[in-house]
C-alpha cells in the first residue's frame, strides 16, 4: 500500500500545477474573448516540458473541450438564429480552413522537432502583432471588399488560419475575430460566436489527422493531466469572462503581447 500510496502523492502537485495553470491561462485568454491556447502552448512546451508535437496534439485536444464548452455558453449573448442568419460566413471561411488544418497537421507530423519550435515561435511573434494591431478594431459594420473577390479572400484567409491553428493546436479565434471583422463587417460579439463555430469543425480535421501520427499517443498517456488543465482553462476563462473592463485594453494587450513574445524567445531556442 505504502508505494501505491507514494505514487498518488507525487501526482497531486502535477495535477495541481496543470488545474492552476489552465486556470491562469484561462483568465488571459478570456479576458480578451479567447481560449487561451496560444498562451497554454508555451507552457506545455516550457513549463511541462512536452516536446513540440506532443505539446500541440495535446493543446489541439485541450482547446476542442474548451471551444465546445464556450459555444453553448455564447448562446445567452449571440442566439444560435444570429448565427444560423450568417451561415455565408461560416461555410465561406470553413471552405479554406478545413483544408488548411488538414495541410497543417499533416506539415507538423513531417517536421523535425528543432524546426517545429521555430515555427510555433514565429506564430507566437505573429499573434502577438495581431493582439496589438487587430483585435480592437473598429471596421464592425463594413466590409473591406465584397462580391466574388471576398469570397475568395475568405477561403484564402480560412486556409491560412486553419494551418496556423493546426500548427499551434490553438481554435484559432485570435485570427478569426479580426477576419471576420475586417474581411466581413460583423460586430464583434457576432465575430466571436461565429468564430467558434468555424473552429470547433477545423480543429476536428486537424485531430483526426494528428490520430493518424504515433505521437497522438500523447492523449493516452496524459489523459488525466489533459481533462485537470482543460478543466482549469474553462473555469479561467470563465472569470476572465467577467473582468473583461477590468484592465483596460491600452494597458491589457501590450502585456499579454510581450508574453507571447517572451514565450517565443524561449521557445525557439529550446532543444
Amino acid at each position: 500500500m505504502a508505494p501505491s500510496t507514494n505514487v498518488a502523492r507525487a501526482r497531486l502537485p502535477s495535477l495541481a500545477a496543470a488545474f492552476g495553470g489552465g486556470g491562469v491561462i484561462g483568465v488571459l485568454g478570456g479576458l480578451i474573448g479567447l481560449g487561451g491556447a496560444e498562451f497554454r502552448l508555451p507552457l506545455l512546451i516550457s513549463g511541462f516540458r512536452f516536446a513540440a508535437l506532443e505539446a500541440v496534439i495535446l493543446n489541439k485536444a485541450m482547446s476542442l473541450v474548451v471551444v465546445a464548452s464556450a459555444l453553448p455558453f455564447r448562446m445567452t449573448t449571440v442566439p444560435l438564429s444570429d448565427i444560423a442568419g450568417h451561415w455565408s460566413i461560416i461555410v465561406n471561411l470553413l471552405a479554406g480552413s478545413l483544408a488548411g488544418a488538414w495541410f497543417g497537421a499533416g506539415w507538423a507530423t513531417r517536421l523535425k522537432s528543432e524546426t517545429l519550435y521555430r515555427v510555433i515561435a514565429a506564430l507566437l511573434v505573429a499573434i502577438a502583432g495581431v493582439l496589438m494591431l487587430g483585435h480592437d478594431t473598429e471596421a464592425a459594420g463594413r466590409s473591406l471588399i465584397d462580391g466574388q473577390l471576398q469570397a475568395v479572400a475568405g477561403v484564402v484567409a480560412g486556409f491560412g488560419i486553419g494551418v496556423v491553428a493546426s500548427l499551434m493546436g490553438v481554435a484559432g479565434g485570435e485570427l478569426l475575430i479580426p477576419t471576420i471583422i475586417l474581411l466581413f463587417g460583423a460586430d464583434v460579439k457576432l465575430a466571436g460566436s461565429l468564430s467558434l463555430a468555424i473552429s470547433l469543425p477545423t480543429m476536428i480535421v486537424g485531430f483526426a489527422r494528428y490520430s493518424r501520427d504515433q505521437t497522438f499517443a500523447v492523449i493516452g498517456r496524459n489523459r488525466t493531466f489533459l481533462l485537470v488543465m482543460a478543466a482549469g482553462s474553462i473555469v479561467g476563462a470563465f472569470i476572465g469572462a467577467q473582468l473583461i473592463g477590468v484592465i483596460p485594453s491600452t494597458i491589457l494587450l501590450p502585456v499579454l503581447a510581450l508574453i507571447l513574445i517572451v514565450s517565443a524567445v524561449k521557445i525557439w531556442g529550446h532543444k
